[in-house]
């Protein structure tokens, strides 16, 4: 018999309490309810729900399309199509107590429970999940390394499949076969491959471009490797780079040699920011490094939080976060260059080991 995980249920109600002393949560995210119950499915246009409260069985609505086992430490209700999902929700909803609701609940469902009062007030909780998720347990860890592991071993086969005419959507192509190889289920996100100019747009989607002398070659990607998903880029040079390229190469790998030296417990995200947008400010790049230093990742690649110049929250022990600074010179150039990072008790601890030594592919 299946169990939800009580230590975990715990932490998150630790927190709704903190903040809505008393009130009940719904959560709906379907990685959230993975993390708390170990269930998972795709539920497209229908509704799964994980009702918690304190001092009470958390209660699992499943739709009967999708049957999970019995949980021992859960209550179940299970419900179908014809059933009016509004009824089912309060049947065990508290009239009388304030209800938080994750930021990915569908309208289509609060609104009717808005409408029929099924709780007093109404309050966004997914801070209560996004929290605790964000804080990774031992085993987390360890399922993270293992996936960073899987894509250091991917990325060191990507120089073997560049060559002159290659196209970007010819080697993405190639890529879900190379991680299943290598013990990934699935992409964590689409892969990236840009060429030349198309690497100054930080999320260009590959194409037929195809590769010529003296390009960039840069590739952002990452896969899921027991639900826990990896992210990494590298920038690599095809031929001789011209000097802006090589230049700009070295300011974006020392912006994330800096911003990786801090990283420890108690350091803000904002510094961590800061140390990086310095190093290319002071080198004359700032307009062009666009976007926040970082994003945190887990059972998604990008969960809430992040690593950004408004970000005052502190980095504590068991967060995971990308440093990915880069430099974008529109219709000419781009480099960027990723690791994750794991915090630890005292420090953090890079979880990719690729080189980011400049490296220069000739074929």
């Amino acid at each position: 018999m299946a169990m939800a995980d009580e230590g975990r249920i715990a932490r998150v109600l630790d927190r709704l309490e903190e903040r809505h002393p008393g009130a009940q949560l719904l959560v709906t995210d379907p990685w959230s309810i993975f993390y708390l119950t170990g269930f998972y499915a795709e539920m497209y246009e229908r509704f799964s729900g994980v009702l918690l409260r304190a001092g009470e069985r958390p209660v699992i609505f499943d739709n009967a399309l999708y049957p999970i086992d019995g949980y021992g430490n859960a209550d179940v209700v299970v419900f179908d199509d014809a059933d009016d999902l509004a009824s089912v929700l309060c049947s065990r909803i508290d009239p009388a107590v304030p209800l938080g609701v994750d930021a990915q609940m569908r309208s289509g469902f609060l609104m009717p429970l808005i409408e029929r009062s099924a709780a007093p007030s109404f309050f966004l909780g997914s801070y209560a999940v996004a929290e605790t998720r964000a804080r990774k347990d031992a085993r987390e860890r360890e399922l993270m390394r293992a996936s960073s592991r899987v894509n250091d071993a991917v990325m060191a086969e990507l120089p073997g499949l560049v060559h002159e005419g290659a196209t970007e959507r010819g080697i993405a192509a190639q890529l879900l076969d190379i991680y299943r190889a290598h013990g990934a289920e699935d992409f964590s996100f689409p892969p990236i491959v840009s060429f030349g100019a198309h690497a100054a747009d930080p999320h260009h989607e590959p194409d037929g471009t195809a590769l010529r002398a003296g390009e960039v070659v840069l590739f952002d990607i990452g896969g899921r490797r027991e639900r826990y998903c990896s992210d990494m880029t590298r920038t690599f040079f095809f031929g001789e780079p011209d000097a802006e390229s090589a230049r700009v190469y070295d300011v974006v790998r020392r912006a994330n040699e800096a911003a990786e030296a801090l990283v420890r417990p108690g350091v803000r995200f904002c510094d961590l920011d800061r140390a990086a947008r310095g190093v290319i400010e002071d080198a004359g790049y700032g307009p062009y490094f666009t976007h926040r230093l970082g994003h945190s990742i887990g059972l998604e690649d990008h969960e809430p939080g992040d690593v950004s110049s408004v970000n005052e929250d502190v980095v504590e022990p068991g967060m995971t976060f990308s440093i990915e600074p880069g430099v974008y010179l529109p219709g000419r150039t781009g480099v960027r260059i990723e690791d994750l990072v794991l915090v630890t008790e005292d420090g953090a601890e890079v979880l990719n080991a690729y080189p980011k030594e400049p490296m220069r592919i000739d074929r």
